[in-house]
């Protein structure tokens, strides 16, 4: 198996949203994003997957050694093998990749976030500069297409949160800032146990509407020369909000299942936002 084949495996399989916004893209950018994306679910996966803390810990300082072996033009794994053809060609710098490996960091030292501007400070690391890397991919020319990726990495990642707060509560993280969850009269154990207490549906229709003004703003920033070389971030945001639309239908029930699309679906929305952003 090449290193391409293994990103492409890694990426195929998890069903990801990310995976279809890829397809339609030239060869040589849908490697490189494939690889970014692989690199992204590996070390995330080695914080997730652990249950021993220093085992994550040491899968990470290996990561932040193997960046080095990378851009020191001996890399060993087959996600940054993958990468390394791409690194001077769409601007894949050492201290972004560095910068996602530090918001993996952060879960293995913090499960909890006393406000909004906390839990912001983890997306920038955990998503925004993965938009900016992104951005990079798929061919930014004005330098305020940066800032509408990041603010739509922070978009993402809010949706992200919503549909995951049952799944991050069993493995004990809530992704919710706490001063909010007290202003809706919800009690951390009433999300890691489950229970759908009476503040629950406004506290999550509340963190909804965060999430589409961060995306709504997204889209004012992006630049309208660089929107055709962007449609892969659309087609995520456009997949993005329409689960946070079935979501925000069923009351969010996502204390005890997991909502998803599905890949029709996802294909469908794909096809759509690609078709008609093309102008």
């Amino acid at each position: 198996m090449t290193p391409d084949e293994y990103c492409q495996n890694e990426a195929a399989q998890t069903g990801s949203s990310f995976y279809y916004s890829f397809l339609f893209l030239p060869p040589s950018q849908r490697r490189a994003i494939t690889a970014l994306y692989a690199y992204r679910r590996e070390i995330d996966d080695a914080v997730h997957e652990a249950s021993d803390p220093a085992v994550a810990h040491a899968k990470l300082a290996w990561w932040q050694t193997e960046i080095d072996r990378l851009f020191e033009g001996r890399p060993q794994h087959p996600v940054t093998r993958a990468l390394a053809p791409h690194l001077d060609a769409f601007g894949i710098a050492r201290a972004r990749l560095l910068g996602v490996l530090e918001g993996v960091k952060l879960d293995l030292a913090q499960t909890r976030y006393l406000d909004f501007a906390a839990l912001a400070r983890y997306c920038h690391l955990a998503a925004g500069i993965v938009g900016e890397l992104s951005a990079g991919i798929f061919g930014a020319t004005d330098p305020r297409t940066f800032e509408y990726a990041r603010t739509l990495g922070l978009a993402l990642q809010l949706i992200n949160f919503v549909r995951d707060v049952g799944e991050d509560a069993r493995r004990g993280r809530i992704y919710l800032p706490l001063d909010e969850l007290q202003r809706f009269d919800v009690k951390a154990a009433d999300l890691l146990n489950g229970r759908y207490v009476e503040g629950y549906v406004p506290l999550m229709k509340f963190q909804a509407r965060r999430a589409r003004a961060t995306y709504a703003e997204a889209l004012r920033l992006l630049p309208a020369a660089d929107r055709r070389a962007q449609r892969p971030g659309l087609i995520m945001g456009s997949i993005y909000t329409a689960l946070l639309d079935e979501l925000e239908r069923d009351d969010f029930p996502v204390l005890h299942q997991r909502v998803s699309l599905t890949p029709l679906r996802k294909l469908w929305i794909a096809w759509r936002t690609w078709a008609f952003t093309a102008g």
